[in-house]
C-alpha cells in the first residue's frame, strides 16, 4: 500500500509538485511504454475493487461537500456508472488492443498493413465539482485501459471528496501511475499549460476556451466536455405525462447540477399549463418534501446558490412568469436547498435564456409548428445533449437529421451517458472529442499505421526514371 501524500497548501508548492510528478510519470512511462493486457486489466480491477470498498466514504465525502448530496444521486450517477464503465473496459480492453489489419492496394503488394494502438503517455484530467467521482475515475480508467498514466486536477469546491479519492487511489496506485493535484485558479492554469500527451477537461464553455488556448501553446490535443443549453423537445404526438416525468427526473437529479440536464423545454403552444401540472405531479411524487429530505440535493455552495437566484430575479424583472414547485410549502432561507422554478414568457434578454443554468430552473418555450421548434434549436449553439419526446419514427428521423447535438436520448433524459458501448462528447461550443467505451480507448491511444514490406519490392515499378513503358502501364491501370 502506498502512503497518502499530503496536499501542499501553497499554490507555488502544489505547482512545483505538479511539474515534478509530471516529469516522474513521463520517465516511468518511457521505461514501460507498452503495458500488456494483463497489466491494464489488473489496474482496472484494482481501481474497481478500491471504489467498491471505499464507496461509503466517498458517498459521505460528497455529501459533506454539498452539505446535502442525495445518497441515491451519488450511488446511481457516480459509483454505479463508474463500476459499470470499469466492467465494460475489463471485458473489452484485450480486444481493443489487437492490431487492426487493413487493406493493401495491389500496386504495393506483397505487403501488409495494420493499425497498432499505442499508449500516448501521461494524460491530464481536469475534474469539475458536480460529479467529482465519476468525472475523475471514468477518465482515469480510460487512460489506464489505453496503457497510460494519469494526473487529475480536482475542483477546489470538493475538498472532502478530493481527500477521499486521494486516499482511495493511494491505496492501489503509486503517484507515478495516478496522482491528484489540488488548488484554485492559479493551479488550474498551471495544470492546463503542462505539455500533456492528451488533456481532458470537463467544465464550462468559458473556462474551456482558456484551457484550449493554454493547451494550444504546446499543441496538446484536448477533449473538452462543456455542456451548454440542452433542449428537451416535446413533439405534438408525445405523451405529456411520460415526458414531464422523465424531464423532471433529468432536471432534479443532483438538483439540476448536471452538464446534460435539460436546460429548456419546447412545448406545443396551448399545452404549457398541462406540462406544468404534469411536472408538478411528477416532482411531488419523487420529492414530497425537500428541506429535510436527504433524497434532494443541495446547491454546491453559496456562490452558485446566489447566482441562480440572481438569474431568477433578472427573469422576473424582465417579465417572466415564474412557478415555484414546493409541495411541502417549506422555507429554505437557512439552507442551500432550491426548489424547482419553471419559467414562462422567457425572452432572449434574460440570462436564464442565454446561459447554461446548472440548477433547478427550467424555462418553457412554446412553439406553433414543429418546424418552428426545430428552427429554435438550430438557431442556437449546438448542445451537449438533445432530448426528443415522440413515439413517431418520422418525427424522430427528422429531428436526428436536422439537428446537431453531442448525444440524443429519445423519450428519456440523461440515460444515454450511461451506455457503455456509446461515445460521449460535445460538438462546437458544447465540446470536442469523445470518450467512454472504445472511443475513449481510441482517443487516448495513438492509432499508428504500420506498413510492412518483405524482400520483394514491387514498388520499384514507380521509381525513376519516369516516362518508361512500365510507368505508362501503371498510370493506365491505377489512374482511372
Amino acid at each position: 500500500m502506498v502512503a497518502t501524500v499530503s496536499t501542499l497548501h501553497t499554490p507555488a508548492q502544489e505547482i512545483e509538485r505538479l511539474h515534478a510528478l509530471h516529469h516522474q510519470q513521463l520517465e516511468e512511462f518511457r521505461a514501460a511504454p507498452m503495458p500488456d493486457a494483463a497489466v491494464r486489466v489488473g489496474n482496472l480491477r484494482k481501481l474497481k475493487a478500491a471504489l467498491i470498498q471505499q464507496q461509503d466514504s466517498l458517498v459521505k465525502a460528497v455529501n459533506e461537500d454539498f452539505s446535502c448530496r442525495a445518497e441515491g444521486d451519488t450511488l446511481i450517477a457516480e459509483i454505479m456508472t463508474t463500476v459499470q464503465a470499469l466492467n465494460y473496459m475489463i471485458k473489452n480492453v484485450r480486444k481493443w488492443m489487437r492490431p487492426s489489419g487493413r487493406h493493401v492496394n495491389m500496386l504495393f503488394a506483397p505487403a501488409s498493413n495494420e493499425v497498432v494502438y499505442q499508449p500516448l503517455g501521461v494524460i491530464g484530467i481536469m475534474v469539475p465539482w458536480n460529479y467529482p467521482i465519476q468525472l475523475a475515475l471514468v477518465p482515469i480508467a480510460t487512460a489506464l485501459a489505453a496503457g497510460n498514466r494519469a494526473m487529475i486536477k480536482m475542483s477546489e469546491f470538493t475538498p472532502a471528496t478530493n481527500r477521499a479519492l486521494k486516499d482511495m487511489l493511494a491505496s492501489v496506485f503509486d503517484e507515478t501511475e495516478v496522482a491528484i493535484i489540488e488548488g484554485e485558479i492559479d493551479v488550474s492554469s498551471a495544470f492546463s499549460e503542462v505539455p500533456w500527451n492528451h488533456l481532458i477537461f470537463t467544465g464550462s464553455t468559458a473556462v474551456g476556451k482558456h484551457v484550449m488556448s493554454a493547451a494550444a501553446k504546446n499543441l496538446t490535443p484536448v477533449t473538452l466536455e462543456l455542456g451548454g443549453k440542452s433542449p428537451a423537445l416535446i413533439a405534438p404526438d408525445a405523451n405529456l405525462e411520460h415526458a414531464a416525468e422523465r424531464i423532471c427526473f433529468g432536471k432534479s437529479l443532483n438538483a439540476g447540477q448536471t452538464c446534460i440536464a435539460p436546460d429548456y423545454v419546447l412545448v406545443p403552444e396551448g399545452r404549457e399549463k398541462e406540462f406544468i401540472g404534469r411536472y408538478h405531479q411528477a416532482f411531488t411524487k419523487m420529492y414530497p418534501t425537500m428541506k429535510d429530505n436527504d433524497d434532494y440535493t443541495s446547491i454546491i455552495n453559496d456562490r452558485q446558490y446566489q447566482r441562480l437566484f440572481s438569474w431568477l430575479k433578472d427573469a422576473d424583472e424582465k417579465g417572466a412568469k415564474i412557478t415555484q414547485i414546493n409541495p411541502g410549502d417549506e422555507n429554505f432561507s437557512d439552507c442551500r436547498k432550491m426548489p424547482p422554478h419553471l419559467i414562462e414568457n422567457g425572452t432572449d434578454e434574460m440570462t436564464v435564456m442565454q446561459e447554461e443554468l446548472f440548477g433547478p430552473i427550467l424555462p418553457i418555450v412554446t412553439y406553433r409548428s414543429f418546424d418552428d421548434a426545430l428552427a429554435y434549436i438550430t438557431d442556437r449553439d449546438r448542445p451537449l445533449a438533445l432530448y426528443l419526446f415522440s413515439y413517431n419514427r418520422d418525427i424522430e428521423k427528422k429531428v436526428l437529421e436536422q439537428t446537431h447535438a453531442g448525444g440524443v436520448a429519445v423519450n428519456d433524459t440523461l440515460m444515454h451517458i450511461a451506455q457503455d458501448d456509446m461515445p460521449f462528447g460535445g460538438i462546437g461550443p458544447s465540446g470536442m472529442g469523445h470518450y467512454h467505451g472504445k472511443e475513449g480507448f481510441v482517443t487516448l491511444s495513438k492509432a499508428k499505421a504500420v506498413h510492412r514490406k518483405g524482400r520483394i519490392n514491387s514498388g520499384k515499378v514507380i521509381y525513376p526514371p519516369y516516362g518508361t513503358r512500365l510507368h505508362n502501364l501503371v498510370y493506365k491501370l491505377f489512374i482511372r
